[in-house]
């Protein structure tokens, strides 16, 4: 026996040693360690033409599979015992007499690779450390996707994408269109999807529409601007084994779950929204507010608010979902209509929670909650949905406001003064987290005619400003600025407020007053005949606030006409 056969027999024995040891780890990781087997494979993804592509440098690490002898070898070509090792021996020994080895046959699917001949070149190309290997590669034309890194596992999704190209034929309308999935049993969906689309077209244009149009048009129209949402946001980033496809599919069947939890009809964004995690929890959001607070926030420029005043009048709604709670208290039921007056100058739609307390309210209206609801709706003209639930009042209405861009909230009984109340009150823990502007309404209310703004030059009373102008233009109503303290400090306040109204060829009424902050804002609201108020959230020091009280406490204990607070 030739030393070169010696050297390949110890070789395949040492590699045949190192097989057995794959395959105990799989079975221990439960990853396959087999090849797959070329005719499972093309039979799963519905591949039937070929096409030969000659002589070509293949990839050694693409090969993943064999037409016939994929059970003697490992997935990364280790010979198993059924491997014949005198045949292994002789072709490395071929090699080892510089003798070369002969190009391979192999059968190509998508970017996978499987041997016709050969298995045998192969394994000993890879146990020499090579990269590739010379083959003659017949390609077989696959309307599904596969990968190199096709596992048994996916063979199962693959079949099933190819069922749902074949019956849209998505793959031929729509060339270069990829909806692989990483999830078995999810094409069923997709298909529903199309169906209902389907029926919905036929309504809307009021004709018969083929399927073929139905698919290109729900392709077009519902699933591509879905995934752009998702792409802009960025999710895709955190999850790079997940496909676009694996996305859409997470947002139809989680939207669906947020509806029924929360009650509402949610748009696509909003469920884009939701699955960016852009809806943080109650305490990360408390804890974020109190951080801002101790280490300062970085303030948004004039241009970025000018910016943000421009955007806000060109999509014609700053507040197109207005949340209001009703069913806590008898007064709640005046939020409702204050609410109501909103949405209609806004065009916007109401997100309403009646909440069911321990104790009834017994209001006037809540012994037939939904029909008044409706009845209300209906009489302004604006659209709008009444959900129910009951629990911690605060929690809810703080992870429901994050769903909306403005939350009514009733003052009906204004906080006491005490510690304790400051302490536990739920309207504290309202304004403390909430991102979202809050009008407070302490009774009747008010047909937002006239607007006040509290302004001093800090982040939030330029947001406040910035509502104001929007305000202004959308709603065509006047407004009169406020700036409190001395006198050199306020006159800078309404310089800087009116130049940035001017941006917009607004004007305002400028109101400079000496002395207390909160009585002197309650008074020019009245002497002016304005009739709402709108300033800064009050969160420059939470700690503080919580013993001495704050301007915003005391002004929304003492007023009588709504008080938007920006956060």
């Amino acid at each position: 026996m030739s030393g070169n056969i010696v050297r390949a027999i110890n070789d395949f024995q040492r590699l045949r040693r190192r097989a057995a040891l794959e395959q105990i780890l799989s079975r221990l990781t439960g990853r396959s360690s087999d090849l797959l087997s070329y005719e499972e494979v093309r039979r799963s993804v519905g591949a039937s033409q070929q096409v030969e592509r000659g002589l070509q440098d293949v990839p050694l690490d693409a090969i993943v599979g064999s037409v016939g002898r994929y059970k003697d070898f490992t997935r990364t070509f280790l010979p198993k015992e059924s491997t014949n090792e005198y045949r292994w021996a002789n072709v490395k020994a071929l090699n080892l007499a510089e003798s070369g080895l002969p190009p391979v046959d192999l059968y190509k699917i998508g970017d996978a690779y499987f041997v016709a001949d050969g298995n045998h070149r192969v394994s000993v190309a890879k146990e020499m450390g090579l990269a590739s290997i010379q083959a003659y590669v017949t390609e077989v034309m696959s309307r599904v996707p596969v990968g190199a890194d096709l596992e048994p596992d996916d063979l199962i999704i693959a079949e099933q994408y190819a069922y749902f190209l074949g019956q849209t034929e998505l793959d031929v309308l729509r060339p270069g269109s990829n909806l692989l999935v990483t999830v078995p049993g999810k094409y069923q969906l997709l298909l529903e999807h199309i169906e209902t689309h389907h029926y919905f077209m036929g309504i809307d244009y009021q004709k018969d529409i083929t399927w073929e149009e139905a698919v290109g048009h729900w392709y077009d129209n519902v699933y591509l601007p879905t995934i752009r949402m998702v792409r802009d946001r960025g999710i895709m980033n955190d999850f790079p084994k997940r496909t676009a496809t694996d996305f859409y599919i997470w947002l139809a069947e989680n939207r669906a779950v947020l509806e029924k939890e929360l009650g509402w009809d949610l748009s696509t964004e909003e469920a884009v929204d939701a699955l960016s995690d852009s809806v943080k929890p109650l305490l990360d959001r408390l804890s974020n507010s109190i951080w801002s607070a101790i280490v300062g926030e970085e303030e948004p420029s004039e241009v970025e608010l000018v910016q943000d005043v421009v955007a806000a009048v060109e999509s014609n709604q700053l507040f197109a979902d207005i949340l209001v709670s009703v069913g806590e208290s008898p007064a709640s039921w005046f939020a409702f209509d204050q609410s109501l007056i909103v949405a209609q100058k806004e065009k916007g739609r109401i997100r309403g929670l009646h909440y069911t307390p321990l104790i009834k309210a017994n209001g006037p209206h809540d012994e037939a909650p939904h029909e008044y609801f409706n009845l209300k709706l209906a009489e302004y003209g604006v659209a709008g949905r009444l959900a129910d639930e009951s629990g911690d009042w605060a929690k809810i209405m703080t992870r429901r406001s994050a769903w909306t861009d403005l939350f009514v909230l009733s003052l009906d009984q204004p906080p006491d003064g005490t510690i304790l109340t400051r302490l536990t009150a739920e309207w504290r823990q309202i304004l403390q987290i909430s991102k979202q502007p809050v009008l407070a309404v302490p009774g009747q209310p008010s047909p937002l005619s006239k607007a006040l703004i509290a302004y001093n030059g800090l982040h939030r009373a330029k947001e406040a400003l910035t509502i104001g102008a929007y305000l202004a233009i959308r709603w065509h109503i006047p407004l009169v600025v406020t700036s409190i303290g001395k006198p050199e400090v306020t006159a800078a306040h309404l310089e800087e407020a009116q130049a940035f109204l001017g941006h917009f060829g607004l004007t305002a009424e400028s109101v400079a007053v000496e002395g207390k902050v909160d009585t002197n804002l309650l008074v020019t609201l009245e002497s002016h005949g304005c009739d709402f108020l709108i300033m800064g959230g009050s969160k420059s020091n939470p700690l503080l606030e919580m013993f001495l009280g704050g301007t915003v406490e005391h002004v929304l204990r003492n007023s009588w006409l709504p008080v938007m607070i920006c956060p």
